[in-house]
């Protein structure tokens, strides 16, 4: 969620070794991997949302045309810029390790980015309020495919830890663009008279619910993704990068050296 699903690994690598040891397999579902593992049917559920929303109108074509701009940018990045220099690894190493405190902020981060809004979108649909759908589900939309491409990449061996750490900080970004919008229409909204309770409970949710997504993926995106995640992920790209330089050399200096050997013989 949000990059978090990356930070801690691969959702991927903790199914890949189901057949392992069943003490790294506890130790593994405690880690935020594992937490987003047990995600599997919502992402299915994911996949039924967005063809929905992108069928119904409500998502505008930038929006849709989002996720093929940043995919297309990932691709690039992970061929030309950000080559992976290990492609033998079946997964993304681990970059940050979460402790609980930290999969208690991605659980918020969860609730409040998708449940919520989802259970905001639906009841906008029960009530007829399309204003309030319409505003919710751009952010809705690019949060679905923003956790299926985590999880996807994530178990590629094309993608970098760059590529990676880079495609939640655009995809935040951009949401934070629909999130802002979201506010805005909420803002305008009339607050009907206090004796109708239920009306107006209902527009202080969807505003409360709007500028709370808007704090926590701000402070996700200017204190995690950026100053956090992003330099640790370079970081263990440029050792990685080293690393593999360094066996070529070693691999290269060793077929040299056997050349002359077997011309002796």
């Amino acid at each position: 969620m949000s990059g978090s699903t990356l930070a801690a690994g691969s959702r991927m690598a903790t199914e890949g070794r189901a057949h392992g040891d069943m003490k790294e397999r506890v130790q593994e579902s405690g880690t935020l991997g594992g937490v987003m593992g047990s995600l599997r049917v919502i992402e299915l559920q994911l996949v039924a949302f967005i063809i929905v929303f992108s069928a119904s109108g409500l998502v505008p074509l930038l929006d849709l045309a989002f996720p093929v701009f940043a995919s297309l940018y990932a691709f690039f990045l992970g061929s030309v810029v950000f080559p992976n220099y290990h492609k033998h690894r079946s997964a993304a190493p681990e970059v940050f390790k979460g402790n609980r405190l930290f999969q208690l902020y991605v659980i918020l981060g969860t609730l409040m980015g998708l449940f919520l809004p989802l259970a905001y979108v639906l009841g906008g649909f029960a009530r007829g309020d399309q204003a309030s759908v319409r505003a919710a589900t751009p952010h809705l939309f690019l949060l679905s495919v923003q956790i299926l491409s985590e999880n996807l990449i994530s178990g590629l061996a094309l993608f970098s830890l760059p590529v990676r750490a880079l495609l939640p900080i655009i995809y935040t970004a951009r949401r934070l663009i629909a999130l802002s919008s979201w506010i805005h229409i909420t803002l305008t909204m009339t607050i009907p008279p206090q004796h109708d309770f239920r009306k107006a409970a209902w527009v202080w949710f969807g505003r409360s619910l709007a500028i709370g997504n808007l704090m926590y993926y701000s402070i996700n995106l200017l204190g995690f993704l950026i100053p956090l995640f992003l330099p640790r992920a370079f970081e263990r790209y440029f050792q990685d990068r080293d690393e593999y330089y360094k066996e070529k050399e070693q691999s290269s200096a060793t077929a040299a050296t056997k050349g002359p050997e077997k011309k002796a013989q």
